[in-house]
């Protein structure tokens, strides 16, 4: 066990290395001419916000995005300065602080428009507030309807310390398919809004749509940043995007895993055959069987639709799932691993050295979810260690 989780019963290792790497591999497909934005919103796809944050920025991505104030002020407390891009819904009360933190602002309401004019009025912030206009374009979450979009710029217009630095939207259906023709009708859509701002006497610096998987397929998305979220982590955004990444006949791009998930064996019992393992009497032995308790659970984010299935690896070997993920327990099958004895490390999700490894999409699917899912929902509090 590292000297740093010496005191842990479970914490995350998250190689530096790898996540360097994935931020290298965006920026050779994005060029130098169009902004990296890796997404950090909860807390680094579960790889540490600050930490991830500050690999993501030495490895030359320019901007972050998060989901949150809460997270732009753990970034600027850190010491961070880059530019920082709220992509979430941001409370009226909390727009001054947003504002004081040079955060840049997606917008889509008018309440916040209003509340932002009347923050600027003060006079308080001798720079600009930098807005980036949702455009609705087959989502349907956040966005300002494309025939709404002069009334919402006229109304940004009346406020002289608000700016309108870019346009973006937000892809509904490019990961979860190889049919990629709502995608392009969204971005022509996106191409409409702004031929219709323009045609106002208003400049657009900056247009921006493409997620992960937009920017691995089509470079013609890209535009002028990129808003890379899951794959800056090493993971694919789905399935169907590595299929439409090789049906384009692409070659040379590689992500890095960056995450593994570990505990340790708390302890080494014998239960005989014909006995029941764990709440509800769900799993009984058929044989005498060694079962080794681990100190996690589902409180720590370790998900209770892993009972009686999967798996997790012990000495290089598959230590089968027995009986339900308690809160804090679980109980797995060691009688085919020879010599497992206490605190003997264990890994839940990612690789363990010896060429076994459990990805986050295997783990994923056991459960019936994506990977976003199993690595954000690790509970904040189990410490992240960079290697």
């Amino acid at each position: 066990m590292q000297k740093d989780v010496q005191n842990k019963l479970s914490w995350v290792e998250v190689s530096k290395a790898n996540l360097a790497h994935n931020i290298k591999e965006f920026r050779g497909l994005a060029g130098d001419d169009c902004l990296l934005c890796p997404c950090v919103k909860a807390n680094a796809y579960g790889h540490g916000l600050v930490e991830a944050a500050k690999i993501f920025l030495e490895a030359g991505a320019d901007w972050l995005a998060v989901n949150a104030l809460y997270e732009a002020e753990e970034l600027r407390e850190a010491g961070i300065e880059a530019p920082i891009y709220i992509m979430g819904y941001t409370l009226l009360g909390d727009l001054e602080r947003a504002v004081e933190l040079d955060c840049r602002l997606v917008v889509y309401d008018r309440e916040t428009i209003e509340k932002l004019g009347e923050v600027v009025s003060g006079g308080a912030n001798a720079k600009p507030v930098n807005l980036h206009i949702k455009v609705e374009t087959g989502n349907n979450r956040q966005g300002v309807p494309i025939e709404e979009l002069p009334d919402f710029v006229k109304l940004i217009q009346k406020h002289d310390g608000l700016k309108i630095e870019g346009l973006a939207t937000h892809f509904a259906n490019i990961e979860d398919t190889t049919d990629h023709s709502y995608a392009f009708a969204q971005i022509e859509k996106f191409k409409k809004a702004r031929e219709i701002v323009e045609e106002m006497g208003v400049e657009v610096p900056m247009m921006h749509c493409a997620n992960s998987a937009a920017t691995i397929l089509f470079p013609e998305v890209r535009m002028d940043m990129v808003r890379v979220g899951i794959a800056s982590y090493g993971m694919w955004p789905s399935n169907e995007t590595f299929v439409s990444y090789k049906q384009l006949d692409k070659n040379g791009f590689e992500l890095k895993p960056a995450l593994t998930w570990k505990t340790v064996v708390a302890q080494v019992k014998t239960v005989p055959g014909g006995e029941a393992i764990g709440y509800g009497c769900t799993c009984h032995t058929n044989r005498e069987t060694k079962v080794a308790i681990l100190p996690v659970g589902y409180y720590d984010g370790y998900d209770r639709g892993l009972s009686n299935t999967g798996y997790v690896l012990i000495q290089g070997k598959r230590a089968p799932i027995l009986g339900r993920v308690c809160m804090n327990i679980t109980m797995v099958d060691v009688t085919d691993i020879p010599d497992v004895a206490l605190e003997d490390e264990v890994v839940l999700m990612g690789g363990d050295g010896q060429g076994g490894e459990i990805s986050a999409e295997q783990y994923a699917t056991w459960i019936g979810t994506i990977n976003y899912e199993v690595t954000t929902r690790i509970n904040d509090k189990i410490p992240r260690v960079i290697i």
